[in-house]
């Protein structure tokens, strides 16, 4: 027979001191603020109680009490508002993990019963109050990403996201995951503009910083339903036939992706919701980590899809 015995969840320290108390750095006490940033975690108990077949029945029996922690995944999504991170946001709410989104626009206008389940939060990376969105989360998704002038490339793609990835070191949290950008077999010159060299520092941030859980997700074209203005586009008219497409010719396309900038025609679309359970399935698998191409995001979406 067996026996329950309920224990209050542990989520938030026991006592709480002003930020100002601490030193900017406490490499002698603490490492990576990681005893500051306690993962939501809930504490349960089990008490047991057994008895051996040959004994009688009013034999008093031993009790075991199991206490166990179970970790809840919390995430805070970069861009949260934008068209890949509201699908990430969506999937995570999906599968009953807590969201932070951070964006520049904080809440969407468009309804949904996902969009009350996130905790939308307004924000510029560059001048973010990290104290407000990062104690707690078990995982930061950049989505960050844009295009301009070079020099806007390079802050947008690069610079926002290296901020974003030292930030959430330093806070102790044990994940990062980048949106990234396949590179299409472009010739050199072409991969030394602003967008790319972005993408490519963002990456190199990510796994230097987050050697053994850092993940580069590097899709190509993305479809669905994109919202621009109050108006839906329906980029899946186009991506979803075209993928279909690719993906039955590929064995006969093959011999020709060692051509320069092959893959601009060759690279199969990546749907936004098979690239948002991508993400889903790199924060809940401990072994997911490194860079990962288009058949790879494909493949990691297909083992969480239900």
């Amino acid at each position: 027979m067996a026996s329950f015995l309920a224990v209050p969840a542990i989520s938030t320290p026991p006592f709480s001191l002003p930020r100002t108390f601490f030193p900017t750095r406490l490499n002698s006490l603490f490492q990576n603020r990681s005893a500051l940033s306690l993962s939501h975690s809930h504490r349960f108990g089990v008490r047991c109680s057994y008895a051996e077949a040959s004994i009688n029945e009013d034999s008093t029996s031993a009790t075991i009490d199991v206490v166990a922690d179970v970790r809840s995944e919390r995430i805070v999504v970069l861009g949260g508002s934008g068209f890949v991170g509201s699908a990430i946001c969506k999937a995570a709410v999906s599968k009953g993990i807590e969201v932070v989104s951070v964006s520049r626009t904080g809440r969407p206008t468009y309804p949904g019963p996902w969009v009350d389940e996130v905790t939308w939060t307004p924000g510029d990376v560059f001048y973010l109050n990290w104290d407000e969105v990062l104690p707690g989360a078990t995982a930061v998704v950049s989505t960050i990403g844009g295009f301009g002038s070079e020099e806007q490339m390079l802050r947008i793609n690069g610079e926002a996201n290296v901020v974003a990835v030292n930030a959430a070191k330093d806070y102790g949290i044990p994940k990062f995951v980048l949106i990234s950008v396949h590179d299409y077999n472009l010739p050199s010159f072409l991969l030394s503009s602003g967008y790319f060299t972005g993408k490519r520092k963002a990456e190199s941030e990510v796994l230097s910083k987050y050697p053994n859980s850092g993940v580069v997700l590097r899709p190509g074209f993305i479809y669905g339903k994109r919202r621009v203005d109050g108006f839906e586009i329906p980029l899946d008219l186009i991506g979803e036939p075209l993928e279909r497409l690719l993906r039955a010719t590929e064995n006969f396309t093959k011999p020709l992706n060692s051509l320069p900038a092959s893959d601009l025609i060759l690279a199969p679309p990546v749907s936004v919701d098979d690239l948002a359970l991508a993400v889903i399935s790199s924060i809940t698998d401990d072994d997911f980590f490194g860079v990962y191409t288009i058949e790879q995001i494909k493949e990691a979406a297909e083992k969480v899809k239900v």
